[in-house]
């Protein structure tokens, strides 16, 4: 599902995310439906059918459930010391990254995010292999060891990370869409942070600059609705992240994020407008995270039966395979035999992450300065 927030008195513009919209500044509102109990992937709130082939829908599922897997691992090998730091998980937001990258060119158009950034990763198709050696800081991982969970980058994937301070990446973000447009390209930035970072000073400095300059960046609000720790009801006069962008004319949906195809249709347009020389756009997308903030968050601040409920009605993986197991495009075997797959992949990484080599002490000296390249 999708509302939208567009500036200006009188604005028609038409939603094609869902085949709802919710428009602020001028323009009739309609509330989005909430998902019913036991959703199947790709239902509008007016019960229409998002199209997607039997290949797509495996391909999300596959990928989502990467993504959940290697955080449940990832989880296992943190509470047995073979991963130190913070290591904050995405379990239960799988559908809002890749339903994102199905809506872009994936190696040409750039992707940003925050700390909550493995799902991201391996979204963009880099090797999970190397993304759980960073993560127990061995040389094999993707910055040999020294970035840890939060600080891993891939340029042949055009990932720029990954971020430890909270909203740094939005800035970062709005120059990647400043740099596409000087060099006069067609790719388009797609820059994630979550409802905390939302009120970050730089987060408006960023929609301001972006909006004045016309830069092709999507500006993804992952809203899981707790921060850090704290009800988004309690730390946002505006709740609703999606018009965040009116003071600066910036348009802004709102997309359920717990549906793999809502997001990647939502996706699809904001990236078309950002293609297309329209300037900046904001996607709120409303999901939730499973676990606590990071490993050490017990998540007292809202109950069991919260997440159980979300858990239980909600699921982004459990939505795909209702509805591919409901339309016949595939059966048990076939998700049981991606379930190995996927399986086989993280016992991989995992084995590979624990018998790759420490990182040299030679590595402190590299990667601190970059070499002057000598002109003739």
């Amino acid at each position: 599902m999708a509302k939208k927030a567009t500036s200006g008195s009188g604005s028609s513009r038409k939603g094609t995310a869902g085949g709802t919209a919710r428009r602020s500044g001028g323009g009739r509102k309609r509330s989005a439906a909430t998902p019913a109990p036991e959703a199947t992937a790709g239902v509008t709130p007016e019960g229409e059918i998002r199209k997607a082939s039997a290949e797509e829908l495996k391909t999300y599922y596959r990928e989502m459930l990467l993504i959940r897997r290697f955080e449940e691992r990832a989880g296992q090998m943190y509470g047995m010391g073979l991963i130190g730091g913070f290591c904050h998980l995405y379990i239960g937001q799988e559908a809002v990254v890749v339903g994102m990258m199905a809506a872009i060119r994936a190696g040409e158009d750039a992707v940003i995010t925050s700390y909550r950034d493995h799902g991201h990763m391996l979204a963009t198709g880099m090797d999970p292999k190397g993304v759980m050696a960073e993560l127990t800081g061995r040389a094999g991982g993707y910055s040999k060891g020294k970035g840890g969970s939060m600080h891993m980058f891939s340029k042949e994937r055009k990932f720029f990370g990954g971020h430890g301070i909270v909203g740094a990446q939005v800035p970062i973000g709005t120059g990647l869409a400043f740099a596409q447009k000087y060099n006069d390209t067609d790719n388009v930035t797609l820059t994630f942070f979550g409802d905390g970072s939302a009120n970050q000073g730089q987060v408006f400095e960023s929609f301001n600059m972006a909006e004045l300059w016309q830069l092709p960046v999507v500006y993804c609000v992952e809203n899981n609705q707790y921060a850090m720790g704290t009800s988004v009801k309690r730390a946002s006069a505006e709740t609703h992240f999606y018009k965040r962008g009116a003071s600066f004319n910036i348009p802004g949906m709102e997309v359920d994020g717990m549906d793999v195809l809502a997001v990647r249709d939502a996706g699809r347009e904001a990236v078309e407008h950002c293609r297309s020389g329209k300037g900046p756009i904001i996607l709120e997308l409303k999901t939730y995270r499973y676990r606590g903030h990071s490993m050490s968050d017990p998540a007292k601040y809202r109950s069991k039966e919260e997440v159980q409920k979300m858990r239980t009605e909600h699921d982004p993986i459990d939505q795909v395979r209702n509805r591919m197991l409901h339309d016949k495009l595939a059966n048990e075997d076939d998700l049981k035999e991606i379930d190995r797959e996927v399986k086989d992949l993280v016992a991989e990484a995992a084995k590979f992450a624990q018998e790759s080599p420490e990182p040299d002490p030679e590595e402190l000296w590299t990667d601190v300065l970059r070499p002057v390249e000598e002109h003739a």
